[in-house]
């Protein structure tokens, strides 16, 4: 659809030039000479201009486009302007002599043929300068679609990556509470069912509004809580977010399940999460930090951090930034986002 609207453009452009230069001509000459006189003196050699100009626009400009082949370019294009000269020359001669001052049209001299070549050569250029435009502007938009089907399917595989990953993680909380036979374990499926309601229908889309991103870690948070019985600090302030702004969904979680999993224990009671999120105007603040575990807690975040860093990467070029430092005590990740 793109492109017949571009090609319908670039008809319009080549007809509107052509029916200006007529027009001009045609305005410049009849102030000298009858109007069928100047009609003749314009139009024959602007039929051999249009002859030679979309000659090598539609046959031989394309070939060098594609091939990149100079020498076969120069091989083609040469005997396409002898020839276009040859006729217009010998047309000329047989339409324009009996016009009056017919001097110019009897002969074949060095300024006529230089005159020649430089009024075929011009109009070439010009269309020839089209035709590079058109294909300049198809590239790019080929460039971007394809930009665009590779961001889709790498955005997709990441996904498929974050999915089962906190769905084990899930599972196995809720296995934990089932060996214990604790009675958390009907509202630990409660909130399972809200989580994979979430996966199933929300994570696919390419937005979702930050209330349902909230939510779903309230239950992630919920779900944690129960598993290490509230033996650690939590905090999740969200008092200043606008939860009406749209966001690629499952962004936050990667942030917050690395917390759990470096910095808090079902052993160590002084353990803590502080997660804040906040809004001002367009612009998202978030701030996750915990407390570092024993040594030997470390491990490496597999698809965790390194998958949201390429999430954003691709879904925000250039409207995020992503601290995170980590101290003796503490882990600190902190993410601005632009959700214009």
């Amino acid at each position: 659809m793109k492109f017949s609207f571009l090609r319908n453009r670039i008809f319009w452009l080549n007809f509107s030039f052509w029916a200006l230069f007529f027009s001009y001509k045609i305005y410049d000459f009849t102030a000298f000479m009858d109007f069928k006189v100047a009609f003749l003196r314009i139009t024959v050699p602007m039929f051999f201009h249009i002859i030679l100009s979309y000659t090598h626009y539609f046959f031989i400009l394309p070939d060098l486009l594609r091939t990149k082949r100079l020498k076969r370019y120069f091989l083609r294009l040469v005997p396409a302007i002898a020839i276009v000269m040859f006729f217009q020359v010998i047309t000329e001669n047989a339409t324009l002599t009996s016009l009056g001052n017919s001097n110019y049209f009897e002969s074949f001299g060095w300024i006529r043929f230089v005159s020649t070549l430089w009024d075929e050569m011009s109009f070439m250029i010009f269309t020839g300068m089209i035709k590079f435009a058109v294909d300049w502007f198809e590239m790019e938009n080929k460039k971007k679609t394809l930009e665009n089907e590779k961001l889709a399917v790498e955005l997709k595989y990441l996904k498929s990556q974050i999915n089962p990953h906190f769905l084990f993680n899930t599972l196995h909380n809720l296995n934990y509470l089932t060996q214990i036979k604790s009675d958390q374990a009907s509202e630990v499926i409660v909130m399972l069912s809200n989580i994979m309601r979430y996966m199933i229908y929300d994570s696919n889309k390419s937005s979702v509004t930050l209330r349902k991103e909230i939510d779903y870690i309230q239950d992630y948070l919920a779900l944690e809580a129960i598993r290490l019985n509230n033996k650690f600090d939590l905090k999740f302030d969200v008092t200043e977010a606008n939860d009406q702004l749209e966001i690629a969904p499952l962004i936050f979680i990667p942030f917050v399940e690395n917390a759990f999993k470096h910095g808090i224990t079902d052993k160590d009671e002084k353990s803590w999460i502080d997660i804040r999120l906040s809004t001002k105007e367009n612009i998202m603040y978030l701030v996750v930090e915990n407390s570092i575990g024993e040594k030997g807690d470390h491990e490496s975040s597999g698809v965790g951090l390194d998958n949201v860093k390429k999430r954003l990467a691709l879904g925000y070029p250039g409207k995020y930034t992503l601290n995170i430092d980590e101290s003796e005590k503490k882990f600190h990740v902190s993410l601005t986002l632009d959700l214009t």
